[in-house]
Parts: C-alpha cells; sequence; structure tokens
C-alpha cells in the first residue's frame, strides 16, 4: 500500500524532496491504513444521519451520552505559552500572508488549508514549506516591487486549521484504491515536520479541526493525535486542538466533543458561517427553516444567540477556551466612511462576544487586529482569559437551537443579488487557487459562499417571497444571475472575465444552486476540476 504521487507539477524542489520525503509519507500511510476505514464509517454514518433528517427526523441532546453532560470532567489546562487567545487572525497559507498575519499583532494566527483555501496540489504542499519557515523564524518574502518581508520580533502563536473528514486529497494514490483523507495530508504533513520544531521553541502544534457532526468523529482525531505522538516521540497531549461547532448536529454534542479530545482539546470555537449554511442544509425541506437575507442572519438572532451562549456555557464549565466568531468585515483605505462602518461594526461584534464570556475571537484582516483587541482587552485586562468565569446555569434547550422560524428579517431582491453575485464570484476565484476573497468588503471564503448558493436553492425550493410581493422562481433567478453575470463582466474587463474560467464557474454554480438535488458541499464538484 505504499503510497504514490500521483503529479509533481508546479511543486519546487523543496516541496518535492523534503515535504514529500519517502519518511513523510511513510508516515502518511500509516494514517491511512491505520485510520482510513473508520473515517469512511463516518461518513457513512452521517449520509444516514442526513437522511433521516429529510425523512422527517429532528435533532436532539444524545440520551445514550446524557452521562458525559452529566459528569464532573474537565480537558486539560491551557498551556502557558498560549493562554491568551484574545485575537486570533485567519487565513491562507501563501508565503507573503502568512507573515503578515504573523506580524498583525494578533495573539494567534490559524493557517487554513480548509475554508479559506483552494486546494491545488501546489497550494497544499508548498503552504508546509511556508509553515516550516514560519516556524524557524527564517521565511522570508521579495514581492515583484522589490519589498522585502520577514517576521518581526513577536510573531503570533500558529495554529493550523486540516480539512474536514468529507474532504479528500487526489494527488495522493494508495494499493487499496481507497481514496486519500486530505485531513490526513494536512495533519500528517504538519505533525510530522512541525510538532518536533515547535515544541523545540517553546511552543507546540496548535490546530483547529472543523466540520465536525459528531463525537465520535472527534474520537478519531484523538486516535490519530495518540497515533502521532507515539510515531513521532512526542509527549502525550502535545496536539492540542480547538474544535470549530460549525454544524448543526455538532452544537448537540459539545460535551461529547471536549470529552472524546479530553487531553487534546484546546476548545470551541463558534464558526458561525458554516454553522448558518448547517441550518439551512440540514433542514432544506422545511418551509419553517428558510431564513431572510444573509446580512440578516445575525449573531443576535434566537438560534444564533442561544448557540453562542451554549458554547460558552459549556466551555466554561469544562474548563476550555471558548473562542468568538469570524469578523469578515474588511476595512476600506481608500473610502473613509466605509471604513468607519467596519471598524463599527466590528467593535460591536468584539464586545459583544467578550460580555458573552468568550475568552478570544477570529478576524480576517489586519486592520481590524486593533478593534478586536481593544474589545476584548476591555473586559479580560490583564487577565488572559475568563475561563474562570462564573458559568450560567441558563437552561439552552433544543428547540432554542433549532428555532430558525424566530429570524427576522426580509429576503429582497438586493438579497439575492448579492448571493448570486458573491456565490459566482467566490467559485470562480477558487478554480483560480484563491480560497479567500474581498467581494463587496467582506473576506468571502467557502464558509460564506455556501451561505450565498443554499439560501438561493432554499427560495427557489420554497418559492420565497421577496419584500416586493414576487415569488422565487428558477426563472427570476436566471433572469437576475444574467444580470450579475453582466456587471462582474463589466467592472473586471474581458481578459480578467476569461482568465476566470466563466463557464466552468458557471456550470457549478448552477450545479450547487439550482438543482433538484442538494449537494451536500459546493468544493466537492469543483475540487474535480482543480490541478
Amino acid at each position: 500500500m505504499t503510497p504514490t504521487v500521483t503529479t509533481t507539477e508546479g511543486l519546487d524542489e523543496r516541496s518535492r524532496t523534503e515535504i514529500l520525503s519517502a519518511d513523510a509519507l511513510a508516515f502518511l500511510e500509516e494514517l491511512h491504513g491505520r485510520f482510513g476505514p473508520r473515517r469512511r464509517e463516518l461518513l457513512a454514518a452521517r449520509t444516514e444521519r442526513h437522511a433521516a433528517l429529510q425523512a422527517g427526523g429532528t435533532l436532539d441532546f444524545l440520551p445514550e451520552t446524557k452521562e458525559i453532560r452529566d459528569g464532573a470532567w474537565q480537558v486539560a489546562p491551557p498551556r502557558a505559552d498560549y493562554a491568551d487567545r484574545r485575537v486570533e487572525i485567519t487565513g491562507p497559507t501563501d508565503r507573503k500572508l502568512v507573515i503578515n498575519a504573523l506580524n498583525s499583532g494578533a495573539r494567534g494566527f490559524m493557517a487554513d488549508f480548509e475554508d479559506a483555501n483552494s486546494p491545488t496540489w501546489v497550494n497544499q504542499v508548498s503552504g508546509h514549506v511556508n509553515l516550516v519557515d514560519a516556524i524557524e523564524g527564517t521565511i522570508t518574502y521579495e514581492s515583484s516591487e522589490g519589498r522585502h518581508y520577514a517576521l518581526g520580533e513577536r510573531p503570533a502563536t500558529l495554529l493550523v486549521r486540516p480539512r474536514g473528514w468529507h474532504l479528500d486529497e487526489k494527488h495522493l494514490s494508495f494499493g487499496d484504491g481507497e481514496p486519500f483523507a486530505g485531513a490526513f495530508l494536512d495533519f500528517g504533513l504538519f505533525a510530522f515536520h512541525g510538532a518536533r520544531r515547535l515544541l523545540d521553541h517553546g511552543s507546540g502544534p496548535y490546530l483547529y479541526l472543523p466540520k465536525m457532526e459528531h463525537h465520535l468523529e472527534a474520537r478519531l482525531w484523538n486516535d490519530v493525535f495518540v497515533f502521532a505522538q507515539e510515531a513521532l516521540g512526542l509527549p502525550v497531549g502535545t496536539f492540542r486542538a480547538t474544535v470549530l461547532i460549525e454544524t448543526l448536529p455538532a452544537a448537540f454534542q459539545m460535551e461529547e466533543i471536549l470529552y472524546e479530545l479530553r487531553d487534546h482539546s484546546y476548545g470551541l470555537n463558534a464558526g458561525r458561517w458554516d454553522y448558518i449554511f448547517s441550518m439551512i442544509k440540514c433542514f432544506r425541506d422545511r418551509p419553517e427553516f428558510v431564513l431572510p437575507d444573509r446580512n440578516d442572519v445575525k449573531m443576535t438572532v434566537p438560534f444564533m444567540s442561544a448557540y453562542a451562549r451554549r458554547l460558552v456555557q459549556t466551555c466554561h464549565a469544562r474548563g476550555a477556551f471558548a473562542m468568538g466568531g469570524m469578523a469578515a468585515l474588511i476595512p476600506s483605505r481608500t473610502d473613509a466612511e466605509a471604513n468607519q462602518r467596519a471598524i463599527d461594526a466590528v467593535r460591536a461584534d468584539k464586545e459583544r462576544e467578550a460580555g458573552l464570556g468568550f475568552d478570544g475571537t477570529w478576524v480576517a484582516h489586519p486592520d481590524v487586529v486593533p478593534v478586536a483587541m481593544a474589545a476584548f482587552d476591555g473586559t479580560l485586562g490583564a487577565a488572559p482569559n475568563q475561563i474562570d468565569r462564573a458559568v450560567s446555569v441558563e437552561q439552552i434547550t433544543a428547540g432554542d437551537l433549532l428555532d430558525a422560524a424566530s429570524t427576522p428579517g426580509e429576503i429582497t431582491e438586493e438579497g439575492l443579488r448579492g448571493n448570486l453575485s458573491v456565490g459566482f464570484q467566490y467559485i470562480s476565484f477558487w478554480l483560480g487557487g484563491r480560497g479567500a476573497a474581498g467581494i463587496n468588503n467582506l473576506m468571502e471564503d467557502a464558509a460564506t459562499a455556501e451561505i450565498s448558493r443554499s439560501q438561493i436553492w432554499q427560495w427557489i425550493r420554497h418559492g420565497a417571497q421577496l419584500a416586493d410581493g414576487r415569488t422565487v422562481t428558477r426563472d427570476l433567478v436566471a433572469q437576475l444571475l444574467d444580470e450579475e453575470l453582466g456587471k462582474i463582466r463589466a467592472e473586471v474587463g474581458d481578459a480578467t472575465w476569461r482568465a476566470g474560467r466563466p463557464e466552468e464557474t458557471l456550470a457549478i454554480f448552477q450545479r450547487v444552486a439550482f438543482s433538484e438535488d442538494f449537494p451536500e458541499f459546493l468544493t466537492l464538484p469543483a475540487y474535480e476540476l482543480l490541478d
């Protein structure tokens, strides 16, 4: 079952010989052989649960794990090197962006192989070259304009987000013919090349784990960590992972997920954008779950507020970090009014999170790091976190978590057009190798694009009513899409339009937003078109 690299095209010498060394590939082979079958079983179980929801089922807290929820256990305490997480910045593993993020003034930088990344083979492998150099403090970059980039004196703590369990990696093949998990590649290369280096530099390998839907998926990650520590000669508890609660099923298993990762847990994160997408996806065939315009689904609406409060409550009861969600707004350096609106919105969002008890938060742009930092400084002061803050005894029920029907707002033509424009543009960027893109002063990634395309699908399916009384039909959406594509083409020019793979982009967009069935993730069909 020796792994075969299907192509080295585009990879530089270090990527081919150092990152994809024989020993590294052997480690990946062990991950695949030991844990690949369980991964496939867990994905099959997801499919069964999804089918049960579509057949009229619902979600609730698991009766078989009540003892865990009622127990008095705690996760491992924070490590001294990273007990203060008040602001973390996220972004792809592009070399220049890694340097800028590490120098941003944030406490942590999450290098993203998932939603902010287009998983081309070059992006996936060269990203690990950049991480090795970042860990060693030697990373530099020379721009075409002659600007030199290098690390400052106090770079942020590095965290890494591998892909979710559902994503394959097509550039490695094994003798058993089974697909290789993207998560195994991303985690495996980071563990093999980075874990010991990080320990030697006084830190450790910190991770974010995405898209989980069940505590048994967290158990698989825990077993992967245990094996990797043994195989690489690392102490128990070396790997510490924050789990993104970004699927609706996971919100009903927060305690269980923390429990499965006890020695390796570093808390939970409110992955707000994917969570909204998951609400739509789980109950897409039910009219009572139809949501208004994307911009109206804020963290203050009932079902999102219940989710945030329960996450803080759960984490602090177990001695774990509760991390807030992404501020996707991008300040403007040319429009003073737009810049102030963005700053004010980020400030209000982060002050709300700090007040709720979150220990830190996410931002997508260096310019809003000081704003988020000030919001948490005002609450935390000199304390590194507020894990010891008194735990709320509020009872948050399954009904509270599922109360999409109480979401205020309207479905407007402007909101529909925005979803069409963002969804199309993001897929075009993604096919071009960019997984995060600034569109209309927002940092869009796969999660926000999923909301856009799933809302279109949902509104068509249920014949939703626009605020002006018109019904959302396939014909109306097709007409508005043509108009939006014309606007995009006029704005970017013919050369950029053609370079953006418009025919393939449109085909993928129509497939994920217009089809009778509902593709689970837009990245699955789009991945077929990546190099």
